[in-house]
């Protein structure tokens, strides 16, 4: 997944970077990390548990502890 996908997907979800976090089970400063460019020394591909949840969340699912 493309850190334009990541963020798109984020904005999508109407997640805060925070938010976003959280559901990946994660920090906020990763998922910056994972929006950057690829060419960023700071950049961070996001782990293959990571993409499922967030093609799932983008399918509809919502855990329980979903933000709002």
């Amino acid at each position: 997944m493309k850190p334009s996908e990541v963020r798109g997907a984020r904005e999508a979800l109407g997640l805060t970077l925070s938010e976003f976090g959280k559901m990946l089970d994660t920090d906020k400063s990763t998922t910056r990390k994972m929006e950057l460019l690829e060419s960023s020394s700071q950049y961070r591909t996001p782990a293959p548990r990571m993409i499922r949840l967030i093609v799932a969340y983008l399918n509809g699912y919502r855990p329980s502890d979903w933000p709002k």
